[in-house]
């Protein structure tokens, strides 16, 4: 699947999977070694994340039920937590420089093909 930034006309993902069970929402990116650049995984329903027993930073985006970013975290670093979104419907974790003011941002519309 394809993510896209439809307010800026950019493409942040060509190849996105989609964790919309319970098992693939718990595994998520445990287990891989870095994600490339234009990879992503979205966490369908999700308002909060963590890093645990991961090895590498990403880049997160908090996506509401209209498909429109609410909130952005840059680099979120192995073992941490994310704060609670409670708008967000779910989330698309991302390569950790993906994500920059020019790239995305608050308000933004998503479009996932």
């Amino acid at each position: 699947m394809k993510i896209i930034n439809e307010t800026k006309n950019i493409l942040l993902a060509e190849n996105a999977i989609l964790a919309d069970t319970i098992f693939k929402r718990v595994k998520g990116l445990l287990g891989k070694r870095s994600l490339q650049d234009k990879e992503a995984l979205i966490i369908k329903p999700c308002n909060s994340i963590h890093t645990f027993f991961m090895h590498f930073p990403i880049d997160a985006l908090f996506i509401d039920k209209n498909n429109k970013v609410v909130k952005v975290i840059s680099g979120l670093q192995p073992f941490r937590l994310s704060p609670v979104c409670i708008f967000s419907a779910y989330v698309i974790e991302l390569a950790s420089g993906t994500v920059s003011p020019d790239k995305v941002e608050a308000g933004d519309l998503i479009l996932i093909q």
